[in-house]
């Protein structure tokens, strides 16, 4: 490259000539350096800078059990080049892979997630991490809901549907708890069923009164820990 060639990178993209000794040629560097390389490096060239744009996706489980699979094939179908998976529940106000999401996300990206319920705790957190996105000029979607942010009226329907999904998860809390209610006035506790039946804690009791055994003894004799048995004879002292 001649001198002239040189001098138009220079006042063009702000770098500066570095004629090493030796070498025989000069070396153009350039002194914009930023997240978006290619915007400041080729401004010229549009179709570079749409790599930016980027959809990345974030997938969230509340429990072990259930699966993650019907969320990723729905985000990659929405052509998502990443996605974030998490199994946490949304009441969980620690979520790494969220904020890992969130911090990952620049300028021009879209956050899609499959549901509205999969990313905010409530509807109070889910309006504040929306709001956050748009003062940094991210764009979200809802895939199942089919609303996004871009658009006055896609920020109108997204509202609208958070309230109407924060309705749907206190009604589906309501039902269940009138059901434990219902099942706790019928005799049934729920959990899980006791290690020792009724036979077993008045044999225990009896060991306990009449012979000098340990209670370690006694709880290895029953094959369970020290903290079960005094769980079983709660309701009675100990003599």
């Amino acid at each position: 490259m001649n001198s002239n060639g040189i001098a138009f990178l220079c006042s063009e993209y702000g770098g500066f000539q570095d004629k090493r000794k030796g070498l025989g040629k000069t070396v153009f560097r350039s002194l914009k350096v930023s997240h978006n390389p290619c915007r400041n490096l080729c401004p010229k060239y549009p179709v570079l800078d749409k790599i930016r744009d980027m959809r990345i996706g974030y997938a969230r489980v509340s429990t072990d059990n259930q699966t993650l699979d019907l969320q990723k094939d729905a985000l990659k179908h929405a052509k998502c080049r990443q996605v974030y998976e998490e199994q946490a529940s949304g009441r969980n106000a620690g979520r790494p892979q969220l904020e890992g999401c969130l911090k990952r996300l620049r300028e021009g990206d879209t956050l899609v997630v499959w549901r509205l319920d999969r990313l905010g705790r409530n509807l109070a957190d889910l309006i504040g991490l929306i709001a956050g996105l748009e003062q940094r000029k991210i764009n979200f979607e809802s895939l199942t809901e089919n609303i996004e942010t871009v658009s006055p009226a896609g920020r109108l329907v997204f509202h609208v549907f958070a309230a109407l999904a924060e309705f749907e998860r206190n009604l589906i809390r309501e039902r269940t708890v009138a059901g434990l209610k219902a099942a706790r006035a019928r005799g049934r506790t729920g959990g899980r069923p006791s290690k020792l039946s009724a036979k077993e804690i008045k044999t225990i009791r009896a060991l306990l009164k009449s012979a000098d055994i340990p209670v370690s003894e006694i709880a290895a004799r029953f094959h369970i820990a020290r903290s079960t048995l005094y769980r079983a004879l709660k309701p009675a002292a100990l003599t």
